[in-house]
């Protein structure tokens, strides 16, 4: 980036945005959570409008819903008062499913799940650092932390558990198959990572706390590997195809590049297979992890997640 104009700006807003993600880690409760700030560094690092105002409206109104029913927004307060209440009809199931819904709309948003995924491929106009931490490790995965976080009010009710599972699987299968259509070498990795962020709420649905942590932590690290590594490549072709990203981005002129950026070549091809879950890498366990509790909640999701997986590994070859 020592040509662009906005350099100075450009650290400062990632010193912002790691703030806000501080935030949100540490926070213990819903109004603490730095969630509007997530969304506005991305615009002033990206510069576009974003879906997720839609989402985020939907958990104000999740957040307003549950302070009107609880008296709480403490999440100690809000598991304590949903293990005891809702299992002895002391809360209106129906509000509550709503509200809980309402609160996962904004997960949704925030981590590109259908159908408020179209964000996702447009914030790939971004500089490659930007798409390495954000849009791979930190704002996407911060949907999946806040599910994760609100997990012990969500397994209470078992039709929104079911919802999140499908709306994993659908995501898994959608980002799979767009990724095998693309040509933009950064827009086909950001189908890749939608697909991922899916087998985290399919894990999440199932009630798998754990796997979708660890895919998530093994995820991050994999696909920022592959998103410096695409920034790499793209840096190597301006001087061939001219700096336009419709031609420096774009696969179908890329090839032989294995003798002028080896180093690239090989960190690429790593945080390709571990993606692809080859074994021992660290992707394996975790994706093997999902696969396996996804089978004992139900068979169904386990079949379509498996087969989609297969799908995954085509669009990253």
């Amino acid at each position: 980036m020592s040509h662009d104009e906005g350099y100075l700006r450009f650290f400062v807003y990632i010193s912002f945005f790691n703030t806000s993600m501080l935030g949100l880690v540490t926070s213990s409760n819903l109004i603490q959570i730095f969630w509007e700030l997530v969304g506005m560094c991305s615009y002033l690092l990206i510069g576009f409008w974003v879906t997720n105002c839609v989402g985020d409206f939907g958990l104000l109104l999740g957040i307003l819903g549950f302070f009107w029913i609880t008296g709480s927004l403490e999440f100690r307060d809000l598991f304590k008062i949903a293990n005891n209440w809702i299992p002895n009809n002391g809360i209106n199931s129906s509000l509550t499913t709503l509200c809980a819904f309402l609160l996962f709309l904004g997960v949704v948003a925030k981590s590109a799940q259908f159908p408020l995924h179209v964000w996702l491929p447009d914030a790939m106009e971004g500089p490659t650092p930007i798409s390495a931490l954000i849009h791979a490790a930190t704002m996407v995965a911060a949907g999946i932390f806040l599910l994760a976080r609100l997990l012990p009010l969500f397994i209470s009710l078992p039709l929104i558990m079911s919802f999140i599972s499908l709306v994993g699987t659908i995501t898994l299968f959608l980002g799979a198959t767009l990724a095998l259509s693309q040509r933009d070498i950064k827009i086909s990795l950001a189908y890749s990572t939608m697909s991922q962020l899916g087998y985290m709420m399919l894990a999440l649905g199932t009630g798998s706390y754990q796997a979708a942590l660890f895919h998530l932590i093994t995820h991050a690290y994999s696909k920022a590997l592959l998103f410096l590594g695409s920034g790499s490549v793209i840096h190597s072709m301006e001087p061939l195809v001219g700096y336009s990203p419709d031609r420096s981005q774009n696969m179908v002129l890329m090839g032989g590049l294995r003798k002028y950026i080896p180093i690239t070549r090989t960190t690429f091809l790593w945080g390709t297979l571990s993606l692809c879950g080859i074994p021992p890498l660290a992707c394996f366990w975790s994706k093997d992890e999902i696969l396996s509790n996804s089978w004992l909640y139900s068979p169904f999701f386990w079949n379509n997640s498996l087969l989609y997986s297969r799908i995954n590994c085509l669009s990253y070859l």
